[in-house]
């Protein structure tokens, strides 16, 4: 059972403590341990056979002892001093190993087993080196930004709580930085917590940035010793925005220069390539000679072909560094000539004129009726036909949305102008009478006949086609009749005649059909009196081979009687 120890002590013990020594061959023991582990000292001595017990000290900076925990070889109890710091921390075992829980920094010390016997004190001294594990290390106070050609501080790297005490480097993309004067400055420093004993690390470093380091990351590492040895945490990486000064200005055209055209609004916008990049510019517009104080962007609306030439900016406090564009304002014009309603007659000469002025070669197609024509239209002599709706259009290229166009609407005027013709049925009933009329207005026809006769169709017309369209009757007259036919229009009225005579084929039709009746009815009577002839002719041959003995001398009259039967056959 542990217990405390008394102020006093045997006077045997006190005697030999002064006559302890060393057991051969033990030398220095040193037992590492980590901040916050337990710390395990075995007590590294033979127990003697007349052991009385066993004692544990440690040595103060000055040399003098301080016991801290007895325990005896026969009583098998334990008992620990009364010293604060290493109250409720202390573990003696029965072979004499001293365990300290919660290690501590204060508990690097040299401890000493000690063994006692009726007649000699034996002591195994062992030192205890405490150790602890730095947090990782931190950039703080990081710049929000470095300056190009200038010394300015880049941040501080922290490690806390710390035994001992570590060393802090600092890295550019992963290599080492070395103080150089006026480029790198490092200054490193490090505090002890007064209660803790634990050290904190802080490495401040200035840096003279170059646009180099753009993107470039940095960090810090902090190198401290532990239980096991040597050993490096690193830092996060941290990244810096460099700052440095414009060398170069450019100036933007939006939209893209080669497809301004008339009425377009013009955005210009100054660069510089400096970081951060300049806001204010001084924009040159052609024919100005002053300059105009804006942002970055400066916008010209409703720009016509005039606008056309050079556009330069510069800095403000740089008017040396300049930059310019070519701007050209492309236009399209075009004219026609004649255009809109243009009202001619048939015949007349009409002179088109399609004319175009553009900022570069421009293409132009002609239209009628929405169907391309492969050249401009010419009109020398003007025909029906060449009514219509026709459009000039033209285009540039490159330029989209730059596009032209005239329309030309095309009337061509003609009094009416009336040709007859007349066609005969094959079967010479009929007759088919065709009046062709051309002329614009459309002209209205209207038929009168004079005379008799049967009209079999009066209404049947043609489609109206380029200025022509004609009408047709049928007729079948039973005497001479004469046709008039009108044709009338907004300009004047045509009127024509054409005789048609009465339809002779039809008697002559009649007079051949008697004809064949009369041929019929005859070849009927000559089969007739044929057969009646056979049958007498039968019956005479019949009478006369009975007497034919006796009618020797008829014989003539016989052959001539059947001579007259074979003509009457034929």
């Amino acid at each position: 059972m542990a217990s405390k120890a008394g102020p006093s002590c045997r006077l045997v013990f006190c005697l030999l403590i002064s006559a302890a020594v060393l057991r051969p061959g033990l030398g220095w023991y040193t037992v590492n341990s980590a901040y916050g582990d337990t710390i395990i000292m075995p007590c590294r001595l033979d127990v003697p056979h007349n052991l009385m017990f066993g004692k544990w000290k440690y040595e103060k900076p000055d040399g003098s002892p301080v016991f801290i925990a007895f325990r005896s070889s026969t009583k098998k109890s334990v008992q620990y001093d009364d010293v604060p710091e290493y109250k409720d921390r202390l573990s003696l075992s029965e072979n004499y190993t001293l365990s300290i829980s919660n290690a501590r920094i204060s508990d690097e010390k040299r401890f000493v087993c000690m063994l006692v016997t009726e007649d000699n004190v034996f002591e195994a001294p062992t030192t205890v080196k405490v150790f602890k594990q730095p947090s990782k290390p931190e950039i703080v106070s990081k710049a929000p930004f470095l300056e190009t050609e200038q010394l300015k501080q880049l941040g501080d790297c922290i490690s806390k709580d710390s035994y001992p005490d570590g060393n802090i480097t600092w890295y550019r993309n992963g290599k080492v930085l070395q103080p150089l004067e006026g480029v790198v400055v490092i200054i490193f420093k490090k505090q002890m917590d007064p209660v803790t004993q634990l050290y904190t690390m802080t490495s401040s470093l200035e840096y003279k940035a170059t646009k180099a380091d753009i993107q470039m990351p940095f960090t810090c590492s902090v190198t401290y010793f532990g239980p096991s040895g040597q050993k490096t945490v690193h830092s996060e990486q941290a990244i810096f925005d460099i700052y440095y000064p414009t060398e170069q200005v450019t100036i933007q055209v939006l939209p893209s220069k080669n497809a301004i055209k008339e009425g377009d609004n013009i955005t210009l916008k100054c660069l510089g390539n400096g970081n951060p990049p300049p806001e204010e510019f001084v924009f040159y517009l052609p024919g100005q000679p002053e300059g105009i104080r804006s942002s970055n962007t400066y916008t010209l609306t409703d720009v016509r072909r005039n606008a056309t030439g050079d556009y330069k900016c510069s800095l403000i406090d740089k008017r040396s560094m300049i930059a310019s564009t070519a701007i050209t304002v492309h236009y399209l014009d075009l004219s026609l000539n004649p255009s809109g309603e243009v009202t001619k007659q048939i015949g007349d000469a009409l002179p088109v004129s399609c004319t175009i002025s553009a900022s570069r070669n421009a293409t132009v197609v002609w239209m009628k009726d929405n169907i391309r024509l492969r050249s401009s239209p010419s009109f020398s002599s003007l025909h029906y036909q060449d009514a219509g709706n026709y459009v000039c259009e033209t285009a540039l290229q490159e330029v989209e949305g730059l596009k032209k166009r005239e329309s030309l609407t095309l009337i061509v005027e003609g009094k009416p102008q009336i040709k007859m013709t007349k066609k005969t049925d094959p079967s010479g009933l009929s007759k088919t009478i065709i009046c062709h009329v051309e002329g614009f207005p459309k002209p209205a026809i209207q038929w009168t006949i004079t005379g008799s006769g049967s009209v079999i169709n009066q209404t049947e017309e043609s489609p109206y086609i380029n200025g022509r369209y004609y009408s047709k009757i049928i007729i079948s007259p039973e005497e001479n009749v004469t046709l008039t036919c009108t044709a009338e229009n907004q300009l004047e009225r045509t009127v024509n005649s054409l005789n048609v005579s009465a339809n002779e084929n039809r008697e002559k039709v009649n007079d051949q059909a008697k004809l064949i009746v009369g041929i019929v009815v005859g070849l009927l009577l000559a089969a007739l009196v044929a057969g009646v002839v056979y049958w007498l002719y039968m019956k005479k041959s019949k009478t006369a081979s009975k007497h034919v003995n006796k009618d020797l001398g008829n014989l003539e009259e016989n052959k001539k009687l059947e001579e007259n039967n074979h003509k009457t056959e034929a």
